[in-house]
């Protein structure tokens, strides 16, 4: 029998996954707005394994460059090492309560997927019972 899963993996690179885990990066910044305002998994670009979840609280439109220099430390870097020209629209995804699964979870990459993985079932399970806090 098949149920469809609510949850969703959103891809990251490394070294922004990790600061994200680590608190240190609570904007995430993206050329696309967001209507995601829930809990979603995060896998680490490339590995193939889901590390951690957090939730998506807001997404903000980042209008200027002093803005997004202003809140740099939301981002993960320093002010010097920003500017809005990597994108035609900038937002900052705002991401809370994020944090490390107990141990990786494995999952199937589709073939296209660049920002977003639908998980199956039998995943998100596993990463539901890998996290450290209930939801």
């Amino acid at each position: 029998m098949y149920y469809e899963c609510d949850m969703k993996a959103l891809l990251i690179r490394s070294p922004h996954i990790e600061k994200i885990l680590e608190g240190h990066k609570t904007w995430e910044i993206r050329g696309s707005r967001t209507n995601t305002r829930e809990q979603v998994a995060l896998v680490r670009s490339g590995s193939g394994l889901i590390i951690g979840v957090c939730d998506i609280a807001d997404c903000i439109p980042i209008l200027t460059d002093e803005t997004l220099r202003k809140n740099a430390r939301k981002v993960g870097s320093k002010p010097s090492d920003l500017r809005l020209e990597d994108y035609k629209n900038t937002y900052a995804w705002v991401l809370t309560h994020a944090q490390y699964l107990r141990a990786p979870v494995p999952y199937k990459h589709p073939n296209g997927a660049v920002i977003w993985v639908k998980l199956d079932t039998p995943t998100e399970k596993a990463v539901r019972r890998m996290r450290n806090r209930p939801t």
